[in-house]
């Protein structure tokens, strides 16, 4: 049978008109063992989806700059216990928000956060559009999530804000990967794109990665309304450079680029020494694991998985899903999903864009897409089965 369940199962969703198109890709060891393109590389004009299709990756951004910060670990000039002040000096009066009913009552620092605290998620910062807090609606009400700020701008108004936990408190996704390639770049003198090319695309080959599409015709395009919804989808702008470098959220690529990417943190080979990779893409969060999950969606590794320095790990056999234990995943808000399984010598990715994008002025229901909560978890299922 092979993967023509899977190939069948993407084409039924752009029959559907659920999916505008989509690039998926499977590798064993290296080899390509699936590649499916489908659908609509533009829904609007008919253009049909192409496997060199340029997408906004979003949060897939965030590993590429992990791993970036983890090249400065190698060389010795970046420590994972250096403070963010030392590089950001804007951050050293911040404090910590404790949500009392509706209120935020603000308490000092415990301890120094940290570059370790910015690469697994427990440095405290959070993000306004996902789920409704007390500090939450500061972050709204700062602007902090929006892509149009200036680097100066944004680091002005976040680092008045208070974090949502103490350092190393807990998990808490959020604007720590933004922080992290500004503070790359105050490091080493360069923006964040260009450390990126030097020290990640230019190393390993990769021609169409970046903050902006080098070629706008071969960006892919969703639907003006999400058809399981009916809301209007708006995609960040990327077809010029952004006014700020959004370590977070800013990226574009293609799918044969971003699997260049993790065969490089998979096999250790071309990026990383091959302790290092490994260290990005083990377990970080350790005990904290086991009062994340609690706090239900809101815990977005999901459950069964704890955390690295940028990537969700797999912590046993438990899970939605099938896999294995060590296997590593993240996504992207705007319809892109990875995981690799060492285990097997497997990286896989599904690129479409976007049926899990929704309106982040309404924050309760940002993740109300039943299809992109879901898809990500049938693509992975699906994969296995054609193993």
């Amino acid at each position: 049978m092979g993967f023509s369940r899977l190939d069948a199962y993407l084409r039924g969703l752009v029959e559907e008109g659920l999916l505008p198109g989509f690039v998926a890709l499977v590798a064993r060891e290296g080899e390509v063992a699936y590649l499916g393109v489908g659908g609509y590389l533009d829904p609007g004009q008919g253009t049909p989806m192409r496997e060199d299709a340029l997408f906004r990756i979003y949060s897939m951004t965030k590993p590429w700059v992990s791993a970036l910060a983890l090249t400065f670990v190698e060389e010795g000039t970046l420590s994972l216990q250096d403070p963010v002040e030392k590089y950001l000096p804007q951050f050293a009066r911040l404090q910590v928000g404790r949500e009392v009913g509706e209120e935020v009552v603000l308490e000092p620092l415990r301890a120094p956060l940290t570059v370790y605290e910015l690469l697994r998620h427990t440095a405290g910062f959070t993000y306004g559009v996902f789920f409704r807090s007390p500090v939450k609606r500061l972050y709204l009400e700062a602007g902090v999530d929006r892509f149009d700020l200036s680097r100066e701008a944004f680091l002005e108004r976040l680092a008045v804000l208070p974090l949502r936990f103490q350092p190393g408190e807990a998990f808490e996704y959020g604007l720590a990967t933004d922080v992290l390639g500004h503070l790359l770049e105050a490091l080493a003198g360069k923006s964040l794109e260009a450390l990126l090319r030097e020290r990640v695309f230019a190393p390993l080959g990769l021609q169409d990665s970046g903050f902006s599409a080098n070629d706008p015709s071969r960006l892919a395009q969703p639907f003006p309304r999400d058809k399981e919804t009916g809301r209007s989808l708006r995609l960040i702008p990327v077809e010029a450079e952004p006014p700020r470098y959004a370590g977070g959220l800013g990226g574009v690529s293609t799918a044969g680029d971003y699997l260049r990417f993790l065969e490089a943190l998979r096999t250790g080979r071309g990026l990383l020494h091959p302790r290092l990779a490994r260290l990005m893409t083990q377990d970080h969060l350790g005990p904290l694991y086991l009062e994340a999950p609690r706090r239900g969606p809101e815990y977005l590794p999901g459950p069964g998985y704890g955390f690295g320095l940028g990537v969700a790990v797999r912590l046993g056999e438990a899970g939605l899903a099938p896999g294995s234990p060590g296997d590593w995943y993240w996504w992207g808000f705007g319809g892109t999903f990875f995981f690799v399984d060492p285990a097997l010598g497997l990286s896989a990715l599904l690129l479409t864009q976007a049926p899990n994008l929704l309106s982040v002025l309404e924050p309760e229901k940002a993740l109300h897409s039943r299809l992109g909560q879901r898809l990500h978890l049938v693509f992975r299922t699906l994969v296995y089965g054609a193993l």
